[in-house]
Formats: structure tokens, C-alpha cells, sequence
């Protein structure tokens, strides 16, 4: 007997991104992105390498999608270039970059594979950048703009909707840490790009439902349980900053309408704040940013365990002894379940997707030919029991993306970890799907795992 049966209308697919797969960055007309500018600087990038080949989908596209076809999968989550699109930000539009994502979709729906369309996984053109970036509210309109002419000339085709990926990535990582591009460190500037990040995505909302009629429109953020090291009252407190500085921080404000009052006043003591608090939250932006919409989209992939760091330090991030995957991270099944029904339980979207899931393991071609990525399989078959168990207690979970369809270019990694189901040589460019994606295969049949 099947140990997990699904629903009958569970939507199964694989998730890759822009800048990690397509390449070409210079081709057809396709302006500069911050990762472009980034990645040129080689001790931001772990192996000194960029995404200007990454897995040449961009040539390739047509091969991969034969391959989502022979692996069965039904959905595919890719993101746009906004940099392909306009160059600059803003108009004018580039033509060939538009053509080539109507012939993806166009592909993608001849092989029967639905298209899940993600408008900004981090590739911010540079000329917004070199303005301030999402430091400044004008890249929200910028982006309102381009949303507009995507869903334009797609929203015919399209019927599922991301505005933006991991907007913590997008203004935390990227502003206040410096792992990501733009690669700044100022806690001023995070707060005020995750706000126009979050505004952004309120003004694409209804944008879209007016250009792709009966549309799905949702945004995808990366949540992480966040549990104290030991019951000791500071930790306590590590924890609930933590979930308020990765979880909450979007979360509320997207349900709410509201950014989480104990976190104002930590960003105030630790001034990233001003004694005013909110000063880059003008009157209406909070109902611009709560704007209904019809899912949303959790990339799980561990649990965050906090330490207290002092009265004046930020909480440290403690890693139980426990497997882990190549990228460090604790492997967590039980998160999974825990992420959904809290999401489920407090905040109430109508639909969830998880629209990545996935490990970091480098099992490569075995002398016969065969990559035996068995941690991998492992990893997913966990994550996929406890998501079935959260569907079982009510949690409108309605599908699953694996991360990632293939090995790709890792952000500030490099080449160095592979996520991919799909082992890619990247030398020759060639695909090789591992045993997990044969795995996969056979549960997205079966709509089951045994």
C-alpha cells in the first residue's frame, strides 16, 4: 500500500531561475544585471566563476523541456530576466527578450507542462542598482512598470503568477549582509529595499489580474522555524527575533498589513530604525502590499536553531549535530510539516505552494553512467511524507517544485554546489538526471510515495 497518496489535482514540477540557468548574458540585447556586475568581482563568488554560460538553457531550452517530459513532470517555475526585458529598468522594451520567454511558454505548453512564472529571482537591472536600487521607492514603480509588460505580452498563456522570490535574500542577504549582489552592508538600506520589495509586489497584483484574466497571482518567501538552543529566557528571545527578522517581517505585513511592532522597536534599538521607526512607509503602502492574493509560495529547506549573542549582539544561528547537507544545512524533514501548518494556522492564504525544496549533495556519474545521489532521494522523499502530512490535517498545500530541474550556477557558490536532480556536465553542457529525479518520476505517476 502507498505510505502517502496525494491529492488528485496535486501539482507536480521542478524551479530554476534566470541568471543560474539561461546564460548568454550578452546576447539579443539583454542589459547588464547587479549578478553580472556582482559575480565580476571573484572574491564574491566562492569560485571566482559567474552565470555568463551557467547551463546555456537559453540555447538549450528546447532539450530541457524534452527532459521535464521524459521525467513526467506537469509544472515548470522559471523566472524572467527583467534585464532581457528592458535593459535599463524601464522602457523601452527589448523585443528579443520577450520573444524568447513567449517561445518558452509557448514550448512548454505544447509538451503539456504548465508554466509558473517568477517576474524577479534577484537579477535587478544595474542601471536601477546604480540609482539606489531597491533602496529607492522609484523601483517599485520601475517594477510595477515591467510586471505590466510581461504579463502583457504573456498573461494570455500564463496563468500563474510569482511578483518576487525570497525577498529576504533579495534586501537581508543582499543589503545588510553583502552575500548577495548588490553586496552592501547597511542595515538602513535592507529595511527600506525589503519595504519597495514588498510595495513592489502590491502594485504587480493588480496589474497582472488585469492583463492575465483568471490568473493565479502569489509570492514565494523562504520561512524557517526558528527554535531557541536551550530554554533559557535569552534564547527565547534570540528566537522570536529571528522569526521576526526572517518570517515575520514578510509574512505580516503581506496578511496583516502591518510590519511586527517588536521588531520596529528592535530595528530602533539597533539602529536600523530611526527614532521615528517606519519613515519609508507612506499612507497607503500597507494596503498596497496586503493586496489579496490567491497563493503563496514557501521555499523550505532547514530549520534555524538560535543561540542568544549578548544584549547587543544579533541571536547566532547554532547547527545541531544531525545530518546535514553540502551546504551545512541541518537536514530538518519535520520543518517542512511545521513551516505549512503554521502558515496554515496563523496567517490563512487560500493556496500554498512549496515552490522549492531541495539539497545540496555532489554525486557525480558513476563508472557505468549512473549519478546515486541517495541522500538526495532521501532528503526529498522526508520533505514530501511531512508535506502530505500537513495536507492530511487540512493545509491547502496544492503543489510541489523540486529545487532545482538542473545543477546550476549557486549564487555567491559558484559552481561548487549542485541542487539539481539533473546531474549537468558543464563542460559539455550535458544531462544526466540523477536517481532522485527517477524517483520523482515515478511518485508525480503514482501521485504516491511508497
Amino acid at each position: 500500500m502507498p505510505r502517502a497518496i496525494f491529492p488528485q489535482d496535486f501539482v507536480w514540477g521542478s524551479a530554476t531561475s534566470a541568471y543560474q540557468i539561461e546564460g548568454a548574458v550578452d546576447e539579443d540585447g539583454r542589459g547588464e544585471s547587479i549578478w553580472d556586475r556582482f559575480a565580476k568581482t571573484a572574491s564574491h563568488i566562492e569560485d571566482g566563476s559567474n552565470g555568463s554560460i551557467a547551463c546555456d538553457h537559453y540555447h538549450r531550452w528546447r532539450d530541457d523541456i524534452r527532459l521535464m517530459q521524459e521525467l513526467g513532470h506537469r509544472a515548470y517555475r522559471f523566472s524572467v530576466a527583467w534585464p532581457r526585458i528592458c535593459p535599463t529598468g524601464r522602457a523601452p522594451v527589448n523585443e528579443k527578450g520577450l520573444d524568447f520567454y513567449s517561445r518558452l511558454v509557448d514550448g512548454l505548453l505544447d509538451a503539456g507542462i504548465t508554466p509558473y512564472l517568477t517576474l524577479y529571482h534577484w537579477d535587478l537591472p544595474q542601471a536601477l542598482q546604480d540609482e539606489g536600487g531597491w533602496v529607492r521607492r522609484d523601483t517599485a514603480a520601475a517594477f510595477a512598470q515591467y510586471a505590466n509588460i510581461v504579463s502583457r505580452r504573456l498573461g494570455d498563456r500564463v496563468k500563474h503568477w510569482i511578483t518576487h522570490n525570497e525577498p529576504w535574500c533579495a534586501s537581508m542577504v543582499a543589503y545588510e549582509k553583502g552575500h548577495h549582489a548588490p553586496g552592501l552592508r547597511d542595515g538602513r538600506a535592507a529595511l527600506a529595499a525589503s519595504h519597495h520589495l514588498l510595495l513592489s509586489h502590491g502594485l504587480a497584483v493588480d496589474i497582472i489580474r488585469g492583463n492575465a484574466s483568471a490568473s493565479e497571482i502569489g509570492i514565494t518567501l523562504n520561512l524557517s522555524p526558528a527554535i531557541p538552543a536551550s530554554a533559557h529566557a535569552a534564547d527565547a528571545d534570540a528566537r522570536r527575533h529571528y522569526d521576526g527578522y526572517m518570517n515575520r517581517w514578510f509574512l505580516d505585513p503581506i496578511f496583516r498589513g502591518e510590519y511586527p511592532a517588536d521588531m520596529v522597536r528592535d530595528y530602533v534599538a539597533k539602529g536600523y530604525l530611526p527614532q521615528e521607526g517606519l519613515t519609508f512607509v507612506q499612507p497607503g503602502d500597507l494596503r498596497t502590499i496586503a493586496a489579496p492574493t490567491d497563493f503563496l509560495g514557501i521555499n523550505y529547506y532547514s530549520r534555524s536553531v538560535l543561540r542568544s549573542g549578548g544584549a547587543t549582539a544579533d541571536p547566532v544561528l547554532v547547527v545541531p549535530e544531525a545530518p546535514r547537507t553540502e551546504m551545512g544545512w541541518e537536514v530538518y524533514p519535520e520543518g517542512m510539516f511545521e513551516t505549512l501548518m503554521r502558515v496554515h494556522l496563523e496567517y490563512g492564504p487560500q493556496k500554498i505552494y512549496v515552490t522549492e525544496n531541495g539539497a545540496s549533495y555532489s554525486d557525480g556519474p558513476d563508472a557505468k553512467g549512473r549519478v546515486l545521489d541517495a541522500s538526495r532521494l532521501r532528503f526529498l522523499r522526508e520533505h514530501l511524507l511531512a508535506a502530505q502530512r500537513a495536507i492530511v490535517l487540512g493545509v491547502p498545500l496544492k503543489g510541489y517544485f523540486v529545487w532545482s530541474l538542473l545543477d546550476n550556477y549557486e549564487w555567491q557558490h559558484g559552481y561548487t554546489q549542485r541542487f539539481g536532480i539533473t546531474w549537468v556536465d558543464y563542460e559539455t553542457q550535458r544531462r544526466l538526471p540523477k536517481d532522485s529525479a527517477l524517483w520523482y518520476r515515478t511518485v508525480i505517476a503514482k501521485n504516491a510515495i511508497e
